[in-house]
């Protein structure tokens, strides 16, 4: 996985929280570099994706593994 610009660490929250966490690390980069987004909800994969589709971004990786996540957008 590329280097991330931000480290967004959403482990043991649940669905909506590490999209919030998401959309506040882009707020603060202003559009500019990359973010790793850690989650381990299950609905994390679908509504970062959903996310992702309604602001334009770009998802660079996107990793599973035992029910953990992590999603590079830049």
């Amino acid at each position: 996985m590329s280097a991330p610009d931000v480290i967004v660490d959403a482990r043991g929250l649940l669905c909506p929280w590490p999209v919030l966490r998401l959309s506040r690390a882009a707020r603060e980069l202003g559009g500019k570099g990359h973010i790793l987004l850690l989650a381990d909800d299950p609905a994390s994969a679908a509504e970062v994706a959903q996310l992702c589709a309604e602001r334009g971004w770009q998802m660079v990786e996107n990793a599973a593994d035992q029910g953990r996540y992590a999603v590079l957008i830049g």
